[in-house]
């Protein structure tokens, strides 16, 4: 299983650069790319919020669940 992090997708639909998303929520670059390579652990609900609400999108176009196979699926 997976979460897949849709962030640049979103940005691009919504011709949004790093630096000026990071600044408008509120984080580094580094958090951000963090969050966009899908490396983080942990995403801030407040971040999260502040996402869709620049981003004008809902928390499932930036996350998405992808299931891995599995050796219970044989």
């Amino acid at each position: 299983m997976a979460i897949v992090v849709n962030l640049d997708v979103v940005m691009a639909k919504r011709k949004i650069g790093s630096g000026e998303l990071a600044e408008k929520i509120g984080i580094t670059q580094a958090n951000l790319s963090i969050l966009k390579t899908g490396k983080a652990k942990a995403v801030r609900f407040s971040t999260l919020e502040k996402l869709c609400e620049i981003l004008d999108c809902q928390p499932g176009d930036i996350l998405e669940y992808v299931r891995g196979e599995s050796e219970n699926d044989e």
